[in-house]
């Protein structure tokens, strides 16, 4: 008992520590918080909000770029506007974005003081005690303590796992450190004390190469970004040496890499089905956000395997042609952001001619950032009377090279065991 006591006293006395810094850094910083809002010049009314921390003595605010995507791709609809912590309003320019880690800068004309951040010149310890400030719900300055848990496993980009409350709302906040310096910026959260921060380098980086990037629009912004990423990303993935895994009766492949994460199911506790039938998805579990209709950056694959025995030919293909029928494109987008898919049908082996399969390749342009394409590839086996192998994919923001590298690594590795 006693030593429930001691450490009951422990846990009061830390929790009373972390309030009080708390409140200090609040008190402290609160000049330099505003929330970001983006008005629709029609109405006159918010179309999204978010949080944002001046970084510099003249003027410069950070934020995400969701918070402001809808003027970074519509200018002439919105307005960015600020309220900082005395209620007053204004408005904000956009500078600069950086769509792949959610980050934008915006310039608040005027606004020369020593009241701003301090961006941290080193990485939070795990378990590091942190602090995130931001309005959640449009409930006011906030700030919400928490841990720093190092980044986030099994992520292409990087992002810092943190345990603390990351709301609606508090999105482009600064985390701070005991002493107030910015470690992390405030960008999602995946609920019950989960939340994720765009690791503060990332916006060092972005105020580093600002200077580069005055002349250009911000859709080459955009374009250059998206271009890199996915050169990173399928120079990576291409560079491994792919290996098969058991799928059923079948081989599919393993990519290697920790991001690309996979699940799978099956009726094999349902007997009295007509057809076995197995899946297993997939997927990176993040993409680029560019608007509320366009994402990119992901991509997906999925395997089907059927297997029936006492189904006549024809009644097996025909259910097996509704699986092909059902396939779709693993992102979101509209017909402003991207042509209609153009598509190639063909019957294929492959080079161990060890599976037959009937195949068709999609692709897509992307109209305002040139050179990138949407992916999408479906093999479905035909050497087997009653059983088949299904192979989908979808690639998106992807280059034609990248594309092709991807397609034939895909192929080599769905075939029969």
């Amino acid at each position: 008992m006693r030593a429930f006591v001691v450490l009951l006293c422990l846990s009061l006395s830390q929790m009373s520590y972390a309030a009080d810094k708390a409140q200090q850094i609040f008190q402290d910083l609160a000049p330099a918080l505003f929330q970001i809002r983006l008005i629709d010049k029609a109405t006159s009314e918010k179309s999204s909000i978010g949080s944002g921390f001046q970084f510099s003595e003249n003027g410069y605010i950070a934020t995400n770029y969701h918070v402001i995507s809808g003027y970074a791709q519509h200018p002439e609809k919105y307005v960015i506007e600020y309220e900082n912590h005395l209620g007053e309003k204004g408005e904000l320019s956009l500078q600069t974005v950086d769509v792949i880690n959610d980050l934008a800068i915006v310039l608040l004309q005027g606004q020369d003081t020593d009241n701003y951040f301090q961006i941290s010149q080193s990485v939070p310890e795990k378990g590091e005690d942190l602090y995130s400030l931001g309005n959640p719900h449009d409930l006011g300055m906030i700030v919400v303590p928490g841990t720093y848990n190092g980044l986030k496993k099994e992520s292409f980009s990087d992002r810092i796992h943190f345990t603390g409350s990351v709301n609606p709302g508090m999105s482009g906040g600064p985390v701070v450190n005991q002493y107030g310096q910015v470690v992390g910026v405030n960008v999602a959260s995946s609920g019950n004390q989960i939340g994720f921060l765009i690791p503060h380098d990332k916006l060092v980086t972005l105020i580093n190469r600002f200077e580069q990037q005055v002349e250009q629009s911000f859709t080459e912004q955009i374009n250059e970004q998206l271009h890199t990423y996915q050169e990173q990303l399928y120079s990576q993935i291409l560079a491994k040496d792919w290996q098969t895994k058991p799928f059923a009766s079948a081989l599919i492949p393993d990519t290697g890499v920790n991001y690309i994460r996979c699940w799978g199911d099956s009726n094999a506790d349902r007997p009295d089905e007509l057809m076995f039938k197995a899946v297993t998805t997939c997927q990176m579990e993040e993409y680029v956000y560019l608007s509320d209709s366009f994402s990119t950056g992901t991509i997906d694959m999925e395997f089907h395997y059927f297997d029936a025995d006492e189904l006549s030919s024809s009644r097996f293909y025909q259910i097996y042609q509704q699986y092909i029928e059902d396939a779709r494109a693993g992102n979101n987008a509209s017909k402003e952001d991207v042509t209609e898919f153009s598509c190639q049908h063909d019957i294929t082996n492959n080079n161990s001619n060890t599976i037959r399969n009937k195949t068709i390749y999609c692709i897509r342009g992307y109209r305002k950032y040139q050179g990138l394409y949407d992916i999408l590839y479906l093999s479905a086996s035909i050497d087997k009377q009653n059983k088949a192998i299904v192979g989908h994919y979808t690639l998106s923001g992807v280059n034609k090279q990248s594309a092709q590298g991807f397609n034939r690594k895909f192929m080599e590795a769905v075939t029969w065991n």
